[in-house]
Formats: structure tokens, sequence, C-alpha cells
């Protein structure tokens, strides 16, 4: 049996004008609105990352943009993690470990004590839920301007510990 090498990935800032970030981006939007209700649908789109309380970062292998991730501002304590994503190329590949530990690392040195993120509840989102759980997030109470649904559940990690 062979050893399996990690890939190598580069950590940059998401640059909004690249056609691989457009393109992931859409897909994302366009895979939460197939597998939420509309109204449900929290995912933000081109424009609404664009704005100054978030901080947007991509993951690349060589030229090819594997993943992406967000980290929100919600108050001096509190952020959250938006528009995670692998490249439907690049599923298990660690990606998406990349992109939250990168995002978590974030939080970290940005002082929050706290990091949230809101997911979905359906057989699509579980994988997901396994790698929140995996890095200690704890299933918590809505937070921010999110309703409370059947559909979305909410998680929590505590960084002050």
């Amino acid at each position: 049996m062979g050893t399996r090498v990690a890939p190598e990935f580069e950590v940059r800032p998401g640059d909004f004008s690249d056609p691989q970030v457009i393109s992931l981006l859409e897909f994302h939007v366009a895979e939460a609105f197939a597998n939420s209700p509309p109204e449900l649908a929290y995912v933000l789109d081109l424009s609404k990352l664009q704005v100054p309380e978030i901080e947007f970062i991509t993951i690349w292998q060589d030229d090819d943009l594997v993943g992406m991730g967000a980290l929100k501002h919600l108050s001096d304590e509190q952020c959250e993690v938006k528009s995670m994503r692998t490249h439907p190329d690049h599923l298990r590949k660690g990606v998406a470990r990349k992109v939250l530990e990168t995002l978590i690392g974030m939080a970290k040195s940005g002082g929050y004590k706290s990091v949230s993120l809101e997911t979905g509840t359906t057989e699509e989102y579980r994988p997901a839920l396994g790698l929140y759980l995996s890095f200690g997030f704890k299933k918590g109470e809505a937070f921010a301007d999110y309703a409370v649904s059947d559909f979305n559940t909410y998680y929590h990690l505590n960084l002050a510990s």
C-alpha cells in the first residue's frame, strides 16, 4: 500500500475578477438554491461578499482554484464562516479542511472569541457537518439574523479556551 501524500495548497486573497473565482461562486450559489428552500438559502453571491466586514480567501493547487471561503465580522468577539465551497473536481482531497483551518486561523489572529456558522440539515450537508464537528464545532442557538427552522442548524466554535 502506498503512502498518501497531501497536496500542496496555496491560500490567496479572493480576487473577484478572476474567472475561476466567479465560476465557483456561481456554482456555489446555484447549489445552495438547489439544496435549500429559497427563503432559507443564506448564500452570499459575488456582490454580497464584497463588503468591508467580509474577508474572502481562495485555495489554489498550481493554477487551479480548488476551494474558497469567507469570514464575516459579526462583533468584536464573534465571526462567521461563510461561502465555504470545494470545487467539485477536487472533493475529498483535503480542500475543505484547508479552507476551514485557514478561516479558524484568521479568526484567532483577529482576536475573535468564537466562530459560528449556519448549515443545512439534509443529506447534502452531511459531509460539511462532519468536517465542522472534527474541528470542535458544537451545535447551538441561531445567531445574527438567522431564522430557526427544521432545515437550518447552527454551530459554534469557542476560541477562548
